[in-house]
């Protein structure tokens, strides 16, 4: 094998592009991948497998595309604390919900799938006590999530966690696609959606994924003259920096505590929000430009899922084809369930389908399908769901972290079932606040 080197860097990151582009011109052209909003990231991913090492092997990728995943985590948690909004005294009314909403049902999903895996999975087949977890952290989490849980279980000798983690997202992220596309015609049939009444009426912008002159967006302003820093150098600059940052608090805490690892991506989050900080108080944040970075998140993410799925040992799937069968079609059934369900009555009277719709789609998949689903229902984005959920984030994003973070200590040290426990508790706990401010509506 061949010595890992920059240029190797640079031929992986030309096949994806390049695999990434098909996946775009596949979107535009292809009418049934237009119906079903399958993303180009996605369409890559698959002909990156279909193609590379683990499929027929024509693509001379390297055997990094694993590593590449843990980097670009770290990088899009890097983003977080520059793209978050702030949470105004009028606001916190209106996000109190959709926090009870999403947090109550990201906690019952972990605990769902943790307690499957341990209580029936595990009594069946002889699987690893954290095999169940692969589900909410492929489902909720998206290929990032999955990215960085791999990537800590691969740390403690669990070199199997990362790809079944990524097949659930990918399996999570069609899923969202087509479920969400089924209840969507559903919706419209019945007369639940507040802002469409014919799905055939959707503009081709959204089939294609192009923007048509007069439509076209502003990826960001620039703070800086180029003839200092180009401006999206400086941005991204900031998020290397704050990336590397975390790095190196992570290997920092490894070396005073060899047996302790803290995760890249937990730490640049942290760092994140330190910078921010001092930034804010120095009064130069209105350099970071918000929507440049949260394009280069975008750009990270993109990339992320693409080299995350081309680096799924189908030899592991295969192995757990079965247990792991049931555990998605099982987690599927569950979040279709607490979703629709319990966002009728949430949010009823009160866009609750398009709530909904846009929970499921990163409750399965990521942000980004749970944007597409919501612009099919209401593309002018009336509802106001996202700018709910972008402030009530503010107050999922820690307990997620914290998640990732503490699961694969808790299961290597045989504290599982008891960290299960908490995140059930905790999940109760929420719904208990949500009853009790009067959000759960009868049906």
């Amino acid at each position: 094998m061949s010595s890992f080197t920059p240029w190797t860097l640079f031929v992986d990151m030309g096949i994806v592009a390049a695999l990434l582009l098909v996946g775009k011109l596949i979107r535009v052209k292809v009418k049934g991948v237009q119906k079903m909003f399958i993303p180009p990231s996605l369409i890559a991913g698959f002909l990156g497998l279909l193609l590379g090492p683990e499929g027929l092997g024509w693509l001379p990728f390297s055997g990094q595309l694993g590593t590449y995943a843990g980097i670009l985590i770290a990088l899009v948690f890097a983003c977080l604390p520059f793209t978050s909004a702030k949470v105004t005294k009028e606001q916190r009314g209106g996000i109190g919900k959709m926090w009870a909403y999403s947090q109550s049902g990201m906690l019952l999903q972990w605990a769902f799938g943790g307690f499957l895996g341990v209580l029936v999975l595990c009594q069946i087949w002889p699987l690893d006590k954290a095999f169940g977890i692969s589900m909410p952290c492929g489902f909720c989490g998206g290929h990032g999530t999955a990215a960085a849980i791999g990537t800590a279980f691969q740390r403690f000798g669990n070199e199997e966690m990362l790809t079944l983690a990524m097949t659930a997202a990918t399996v999570g992220i069609l899923a969202s696609v087509l479920i969400g596309m089924v209840m969507i015609k559903w919706a419209t049939r019945k007369g639940h959606t507040s802002y469409l009444s014919d799905f055939s009426a959707l503009p081709d912008e959204l089939r294609t994924g192009l923007l048509p002159e007069g439509k076209k967006e502003n990826m960001g302003e620039s703070s800086c003259s180029s003839i200092s820093i180009d401006g999206l150098a400086f941005n991204l600059a900031v998020v290397i920096l704050v990336a590397f940052g975390g790095y190196l608090i992570s290997k920092g805490v490894n070396l005073m505590f060899p047996t302790f690892e803290l995760p890249v991506f937990s730490c640049a989050f942290i760092v994140g929000i330190l910078v921010k900080m001092v930034m804010d108080k120095v009064n130069v944040t209105q350099y970071v430009c918000k929507k440049t970075v949260g394009h280069l998140s975008g750009t990270f993410t993109d990339f992320l899922v693409a080299f995350g799925i081309s680096s799924i040992k189908l030899s592991v799937v295969a192995n757990y084809i079965v247990p792991l069968s049931i555990l998605l079609v099982c987690g599927l059934l569950f979040t279709l369930a607490y979703v629709f369900g319990m966002g009728r009555r949430m949010f009823k009277g009160d866009g609750w389908f398009e709530k909904s719709v846009f929970t499921w789609g990163w409750y399965t998949g990521t942000m980004a399908m749970g944007i597409a689903l919501l612009r099919v229902v209401d593309h002018e984005m009336k509802s106001r769901c996202l700018d709910d959920y972008a402030l009530a984030y503010l107050f999922i994003a820690p307990v997620e972290i914290a998640l990732i973070t503490f699961a694969p200590v808790a299961f290597v040290n045989g504290y599982g079932v008891h960290f299960l426990g908490i995140v059930l508790v905790a999940a109760l706990v929420v719904m208990g606040v949500a009853g009790a401010k009067g959000w759960l509506k009868k049906k």
